[in-house]
C-alpha cells in the first residue's frame, strides 16, 4: 500500500543507540512488497544492523538494479544516499561512486536474476577488483516481477507454480564468489535473523567485497511444496556451517567458548567476528576446502549457511589503483584538473 505513509511514532524510554536515533531514523517508506515475501525480513535485519553499528544514514550509499530486491532499499534508510540503476549494471555504478567518494558504506541489494542473468558480467568484475561493498542477493529462485518463471538460481527438478519442471543447471552465487576470489562469502536465511545480523554488520565492516546470498522465498509465486526455494524446503535442509558474532571495537571482547570451538578474524576498524564452529571440520579460511565443504553437502540435498570464507588482507580497489584517500568532492579543483601543462606532458607518453 505505497498510498500509505509509514506513521513516524515517539515515545518516552525508546531506544537509542550511541547517536541518539531511533530504530524508526533507520526505516525507510512502507513496503509495496507482498505480505510474507523474505526480503521484508531481510530489510527488517538491515535496520537493525545500522543502527546498532551507530552509523549515520548519511553516511550510507543503497544501490540496487531491476526486480523485486532492487525495490527494497526504498524501505530502510530514507536518509541515505540512493540510486536505483539499469537491470543488472547496479555492480559498475557502485564502482564509480565508490571511487569518487570512499568515505561511504556502500550497499548494493540485487536479487538472483539482477546478479546471476543480465547482470553476471558486473557481478563477477565487482569481485575481481575488490569493491568495497557489501553486496546482498536476495535469491528467491524465481522472477517474480514477471510472474513466476525460473531464474538462473532455480535448482534442477525444481517445479514452478504452474507444473514446469526446470532442467537447467543453477548458478550457485556462493561457489561463483568462490572461485572469482570473493574475500567475504556468506549465505543466510530471510527466516533466521539471528545469523543474518552478526553476517550484515561483519559484511559492512569487511575491508572489500562482502557477498552475502541470501534465500528469501518469494511467497507468491515459488513456496509452494515442490520448490527448493520455499519456506519448508529451506528450513528442512538448513545446514548453519558457521556462526557468527560481531564484537565492535568500542567493546570490551568477551569469548564464553572453550578453546578450539571459537575462530575470532579481526577487520580493519578493530572490530572482530568472532565465528563459531557448528561443523567441527569447518576452516572459513580455507577457500578449496570451503568449495568442497558446500559440494559434500550440496550432494546430500542440504543447504549450507554462515559465514563461509573470509580474507582479511586482500588488496581492495583502492589500494591496487593507489586511489586518493580523500573523497574526489573535497579535493582542490587545482588537484583534479592539473592544467594544461600537465595533460600536454601526460601526452607525450603515448606518441
Amino acid at each position: 500500500m505505497s498510498f500509505i505513509r509509514k506513521p513516524d511514532i515517539r515515545y518516552k524510554g525508546q531506544r537509542t543507540n550511541a547517536l541518539g536515533l531511533t530504530l524508526r531514523d533507520y526505516e525507510g517508506g512502507m513496503s509495496t512488497l507482498c505480505a510474507g515475501c523474505g526480503h521484508d525480513s531481510i530489510t527488517s535485519a538491515l535496520v537493525q544492523a545500522f543502527f546498532e553499528l551507530d552509523i549515520e544514514p548519511y553516511r550510507v550509499a543503497k544501490l540496487s538494479g531491476i526486480g523485486c530486491s532492487s525495490k527494497t532499499p526504498a524501505y530502510f534508510l530514507s536518509q541515505a544516499h540512493g540510486i536505483n540503476a539499469v537491470h543488472g549494471r547496479m555492480p559498475a555504478v557502485a564502482t564509480g561512486a565508490n571511487a569518487a567518494a570512499r568515505d561511504l558504506y556502500y550497499i548494493g541489494v540485487s536479487g538472483d536474476g539482477d546478479s546471476l542473468s543480465i547482470g553476471l558480467g558486473q557481478f563477477a568484475h565487482a569481485m575481481r577488483r575488490n569493491l568495497h561493498m557489501l553486496y546482498l542477493i536476495e535469491n528467491n529462485g524465481v522472477y517474480g516481477l514477471t510472474k513466476g518463471q525460473f531464474s538462473a538460481s532455480a535448482d534442477i527438478g525444481s517445479k514452478a507454480k504452474k507444473g514446469e519442471i526446470n532442467e537447467q543447471r543453477p548458478i550457485d552465487p556462493v561457489k561463483t564468489a568462490l572461485a572469482m576470489g570473493g574475500t567475504f562469502v556468506a549465505r543466510g536465511f530471510s527466516g533466521d535473523k539471528d545469523q543474518l545480523l552478526p553476517m550484515l554488520k561483519a559484511g559492512l565492516k569487511h575491508d572489500g567485497f562482502a557477498m552475502i546470498d541470501v534465500l528469501s522465498p518469494c511467497v507468491t509465486f515459488n513456496d509452494h511444496e515442490d520448490s527448493t526455494k520455499s519456506y519448508a524446503h529451506t528450513r528442512q535442509f538448513y545446514h548453519p556451517a558457521v556462526h557468527a558474532d560481531f564484537i565492535p571495537p568500542a567493546e570490551p571482547i568477551r569469548a564464553g567458548y572453550d578453546e578450539g570451538e571459537a575462530v575470532p578474524v579481526q577487520l580493519h576498524d578493530g572490530s572482530q567476528v568472532l565465528l563459531r564452529k557448528v561443523a567441527p571440520d569447518y576452516d572459513p579460511h580455507d577457500r578449496a576446502a570451503a568449495m568442497s565443504y558446500l559440494e559434500r553437502h550440496e550432494q546430500a540435498g542440504e543447504i549450507v549457511t554462515g559465514l563461509l570464507y573470509i580474507e582479511e588482507h586482500r588488496p581492495t580497489m583502492h589500494a591496487i589503483n593507489q586511489t586518493a584517500a580523500t573523497a574526489l568532492r573535497d579535493l582542490d579543483y587545482s588537484v583534479l584538473n592539473p592544467g594544461a601543462a600537465a595533460l600536454a606532458e601526460l601526452q607525450k607518453r603515448f606518441r
